[in-house]
């Protein structure tokens, strides 16, 4: 029942080129980095992923992306990533893009064992009918687009098929986690990561504290160590490591805006 492995590097040895890997996090929120620069340094191609977005700035699946080890992504947001948006317009990357909340089902579905599902988004729109880009040809055209699908009507609604998603391995960040793979996320990070941990076949996932069978209250659990077959405990310096996407300033809760006001503003950051 111990599933704790010494290193990031042990966890993910046994990936192969050409694996299909569902990938935890949005934006900089709850992403693995530690074992995406696992998989970097093993040094493995040719990567389908599955993942809300493909990376921010520099990090997550950033990384593995601009080395070219990306040759499929199944997500929902490709948003100021310009070397996704440019391998993809020049043909150098397959992407299917699907709505946002389909995404998340699919993979709970096939964690679950749910071959297929019925949903009203995005029927009456390619991603129903058929004809979405999902590789360029370089030259602007369109080399592979998406097929048709299965579009039924119940009680006079019409809904479209779609495929729970399985990979072979899933890679996810929790806040605390068991020997047992029991694990608990911090607030947003929580995001896609129960999700992916539950589409892989093997799920590896990294905590930034590790805590003895019994330190984590049962009803406290989001997601049970049945989906998770590999944890690794980050180091201090690892856990804290955390970036920056976007530096703003909010007006200050104490001060109002209207006549008389300084109009004062508080620094906020957005961060994993």
């Amino acid at each position: 029942m111990d599933k704790v492995v010494a290193t990031a590097a042990e966890a993910v040895a046994d990936a192969r080129d050409g694996a299909t890997l569902a990938v935890g996090g949005f934006g900089l929120s709850g992403v693995p980095n530690v074992l995406i620069g696992a998989l970097y340094d093993l040094g493995v191609k040719d990567l389908g992923v599955v993942s809300n977005n493909c990376g921010a700035l520099d990090s997550g699946l950033a990384v593995l992306l601009s080395a070219g080890r990306i040759s499929r992504v199944t997500g929902s947001y490709i948003g100021a990533n310009k070397e996704f948006a440019r391998q993809y317009l020049g043909g150098e990357l397959e992407v299917e893009m699907i709505p946002q909340g389909t995404l998340a089902e699919r993979l709970r579905a096939g964690g679950h064992g749910i071959p297929a599902f019925y949903t009203p988004a995005g029927v009456g729109t390619q991603v129903a009918d058929g004809g979405l880009p999902w590789r360029y040809d370089g030259h602007g055209g369109v080399e592979v687009a998406s097929p048709p699908k299965e579009v039924r009507t119940f009680d006079g609604t019409e809904y479209v098929l779609e495929h729970g998603i399985r990979t072979d391995f899933a890679l996810v960040r929790a806040a605390r986690g068991d020997r047992h793979g029991n694990l608990v996320f911090n607030k947003s990070s929580r995001n896609f990561n129960p999700l992916a941990a539950m589409a892989g076949r093997v799920t590896v996932a990294e905590v930034e504290e590790l805590v003895e069978p019994g330190g984590i209250d049962p009803d406290q659990v989001h997601l049970p160590g049945v989906f998770v077959q590999r944890v690794v405990a980050l180091t201090p310096e690892q856990a804290v490591d955390k970036g920056i996407e976007r530096r703003t300033v909010s007006a200050s809760p104490t001060r109002g805006t209207g006549a008389g006001s300084t109009g004062t503003s508080s620094p906020r950051t957005e961060s994993a």
